[in-house]
């Protein structure tokens, strides 16, 4: 009996340091990865520390597109089921920017997909996405581009694709003989093509056209390196960055699409990508 209570006892004991050790570790990532110290640079209510711009230079149709209602950012509310399709006129592209500079940070922002579709959609469906390190607020600016797109004819995710404009550069490791992301430690070759367009890592773990929320993250540290996540899945990476800072930029493009819970955590030093590489 005694050697029974103390078997008992042992495994308690056994059992509650093994809790908090797990509690700890738990703690520590949580910190690493950014669930504390986030900061809400959309308020829900207004555009305060941020300006709109379309491509058409119209600022009234500007907040008419980009809607904010419910505390998101509904853009295409206010229009028909179908806007200018396939004419050449795509107006009604834009982004909604930032006022402020950042270099070292993850950014955290959910989106879903509406039904209204707009412009260019036969050529880029269910198209939109997030520019960063952004150097000016042109329509399209010069900076790297977290992609949230759906291809519908194909079934295929491209949300966290990289996109590289004119004037941006960076490292880019593919799989090889592919045109998907892999980690250099994995395989991947570096890639020496400098195309523009650079694909995630192929995913099941994405929401399409069911009405349900993704949780995006972007991971840049200055011009070290970016990471691109979907639903808590590294999709993307990429190293070297340039340009190194800039503002931020979320796009209207050929589909209606909401944004939400738009928050930033910022860093002043960078830091191990390795904090950050597990899902």
């Amino acid at each position: 009996m005694y050697k029974m209570k103390y078997l008992k006892f042992n495994l308690l004991t056994v059992f509650v340091v093994v809790f908090s050790l797990l509690s700890s570790i738990a703690q520590s990532q949580n910190k690493k990865t950014g669930n504390k110290g986030f900061v809400k640079i959309f308020n829900g209510k207004n555009w305060d520390g941020w300006h709109l711009k379309l491509r058409n230079g119209d600022e009234a149709m500007a907040k008419k597109v980009y809607a904010i209602h419910n505390k998101k950012v509904h853009v295409y509310k206010n229009f028909p089921d179908s806007l200018d399709l396939e004419t050449g006129e795509n107006g009604t592209h834009g982004l909604f920017y930032t006022n402020k500079k950042y270099s070292k940070y993850i950014l955290k922002f959910q989106y879903k997909w509406g039904k209204k579709i707009a412009n260019n959609f036969k050529r880029w469906q269910y198209d939109a996405g997030v520019y960063y390190h952004i150097v000016d607020d042109k329509i399209w600016p010069t900076g790297i581009e977290y992609q949230v797109r759906y291809d519908h004819t194909k079934n295929r995710n491209h949300t966290g694709d990289l996109i590289r404009p004119k004037d941006v550069e960076y490292d880019w490791y593919a799989v090889p003989e592919g045109d998907t992301y892999l980690h250099p430690n994995e395989g991947g070759k570096l890639d020496e093509s400098k195309n523009w367009l650079h694909f995630a890592s192929p995913t099941k773990n994405y929401n399409a056209l069911n009405n349900k929320w993704n949780q995006c993250e972007i991971i840049v540290m200055g011009d070290k390196y970016t990471i691109h996540k979907l639903n808590g899945e590294v999709v993307n990476v990429a190293f070297n960055l340039n340009p190194s800072e800039g503002i931020i930029g979320f796009q209207s493009e050929t589909a209606e699409i909401y944004y939400k819970n738009i928050k930033i955590k910022e860093f002043s030093e960078s830091l191990p990508i390795e904090e950050f590489l597990k899902n």
